[in-house]
């Protein structure tokens, strides 16, 4: 345990970024044209609870997937900042 939360805690937030992971996927998925504010923002809010979560429950895969999962969110954020300026050019 690296973090000193209870167990119980660390498993609602856990449980919390899971759903954010899986609402991200399916907005994508049930969307013609998804906002991906809103696709990679959740998406990096599910990292960062699971994350907590994993720094309670320590599974070193698990933290390490959730590592990338949070830098691909922040690529694609990065992504839509520069594209919402009205430059449309695919990346």
């Amino acid at each position: 345990m690296i973090l000193p939360l209870p167990t119980e805690i660390a498993n609602i937030i856990g449980f919390a970024g899971m759903a954010c992971i899986v609402f991200a996927y399916a907005y994508i998925t049930g969307r013609e044209r998804p906002n991906p504010f809103v696709q990679h923002g959740v998406n990096l809010l599910g990292a960062a609870l699971l994350t907590i979560s994993l720094l309670v429950n320590m599974n070193a895969p698990s933290l390490v997937l959730e590592g990338f999962w949070a830098a691909i969110a922040i690529w694609g954020l990065v992504k839509a900042a520069r594209n919402r300026g009205g430059d449309r050019r695919p990346n």
